[in-house]
């Protein structure tokens, strides 16, 4: 079975109604990313960044990278920021595959299995993983690895993708 890690909405400047908690989050789970990419990446693992376009409509994934290193939260976000080789995709909505050229992506890298990582748990992350399972992937949340608005939203949002999507959730 081969795995990709994909991590969501990470790139962002935090100036949004819930940025602050969501960056706070973020620095303290940031280990648990850092350990994910780190081992995805030594295993070969294909890292794929699916990320909110941001009224970007250009497509202009690296002007999005260097925006959101250079806001609030640059600091933690280059600890994790994409590197050589990982791959990008900008996205619309909440879903990392609605509207996004994602699946064509995985199924020629013959993926089977997604780690899915990013911000927000609750929203992106969840929603993701959802659709992921319709389209009849496995799935794993790396909770460690995942950065929320709201921990008691979060621990919701586990339990529905566990007990009702049959998502594994790593803790």
């Amino acid at each position: 079975m081969r795995d990709a890690l994909v991590v969501i909405d990470l790139l962002q400047r935090f100036d949004h109604e819930d940025g602050d908690a969501l960056l706070a989050s973020l620095r303290a789970r940031l280990p648990g990313l850092v350990g994910a990419l780190d081992r995805a990446r030594a295993a070969g693992m294909p890292v794929l960044y699916v990320n909110d376009l941001d009224g970007r409509w250009d497509s202009n994934a690296p002007a999005l990278v260097r925006d959101a290193l250079d806001g609030p939260g640059g600091d933690v976000l280059a600890e994790v920021a994409p590197r050589e080789g990982d791959r990008m995709l900008l996205k619309p909505r909440y879903s990392i595959f609605d509207h996004t050229p994602l699946v064509v992506l995985l199924r020629e890298l013959e993926i089977e299995r997604l780690l899915l990582a990013g911000a927000a748990t609750e929203m992106c992350v969840v929603q993701s993983a959802i659709d992921a399972r319709e389209l009849g992937f496995k799935v794993s949340i790396l909770a460690g690895a995942c950065a929320t608005t709201d921990p008691e939203l979060e621990r919701l949002a586990f339990e529905y993708a566990e007990h009702v999507v049959g998502v594994r959730v790593e803790r």
